[in-house]
């Protein structure tokens, strides 16, 4: 018996219906996200409805969207790295908790724990000191038969051999520009986490959702916007893993293998 259902939403956003619960990552709804812009259709409401928690990575402008989390409502729960909360309640919302690497929490038969991440975790980028700050985190969702590791954004760390065996690893394989800055995986990095993870099940999002205006019509991007998933599987299967990649387009379902296939 399985109760696992993912929706890619795009960018580093999933629906995660798992353990008799929904769960939302780092949401990001709407047409504009701050200076970006969306190249596919934006999100039906369906693909929000019934949210019972929110896990935001980091602060970073295209992972904590303001106008995305207004749409869950000011009393969503959400479950942010910690020494974001104060900064989130101080803009209307009540549903907030705390969570460092190591720590858990729970909703039914749903357990989630925060794992490490290796990103920037201020606000507004690492070169600057002033601003909101907290610690980038990934999450590991538990439920009976199954676990689904949300890296969020970062690089390989060597802790990541310690959170698998994983059933579905949700691994960012680019971003929305010409270049990754540090703390990103690469399509050829993304595949050395999934070997660390020892996932049974990989999808590669973090890509082919938002652009720079005009900078999306470019040769460049244009490539960028559907290569890197593609790169991942290759990588993946020269490294000879047992990993199967599940490319799954922004705003597509994912289509899993059966349970018997997946355990």
């Amino acid at each position: 018996m399985s109760g696992l259902n993912l929706h890619f939403l795009g960018h580093a956003s999933t629906r995660v219906e798992l353990g008799g619960r929904v769960v939302l990552t780092d949401p990001v709804l709407t047409r504009w996200i701050g200076p970006l812009t969306r190249v596919v259709p934006r999100p039906d409401i369906a693909a929000w409805s019934g949210v019972d928690l929110v896990l935001l990575s980091h602060l970073h402008g295209d992972h904590l969207h303001l106008p995305s989390l207004k749409l869950l409502g000011r009393d969503a729960r959400i479950v942010v790295p910690r020494g974001a909360g104060g900064w989130l309640a101080k803009r209307g919302f009540t549903g907030v908790e705390e969570i460092s690497p190591g720590e858990t929490v729970t909703d039914g038969e749903l357990r989630i724990t925060a794992t490490e991440a290796v990103h920037s975790g201020h606000r507004w980028g690492p070169r600057l000191t002033h601003g909101p700050q907290s610690t980038a985190i990934g999450y590991l969702l538990d439920a009976p038969g199954e676990r689904v590791y949300f890296a969020g954004d970062t690089d390989l760390f060597p802790g990541m051999a310690d959170l698998g065996p994983v059933d579905v690893a949700l691994l960012p394989v680019w971003g929305w520009g010409p270049n990754l800055g540090p703390g990103h995986l690469t399509p050829e990095r993304a595949a050395e986490a999934a070997g660390l993870l020892r996932a049974r099940t990989a999808v590669p999002v973090h890509w082919g959702t938002l652009a720079v205006p005009g900078l999306h019509r470019t040769a460049r991007m244009r490539q960028l916007l559907v290569e890197p998933p593609r790169a991942f599987a290759h990588h993946v299967g020269r490294a000879g893993l047992a990993t199967e990649v599940l490319h799954t387009r922004p705003g597509a379902d994912v289509l899993l293998p059966a349970p018997e296939e997946r355990g």
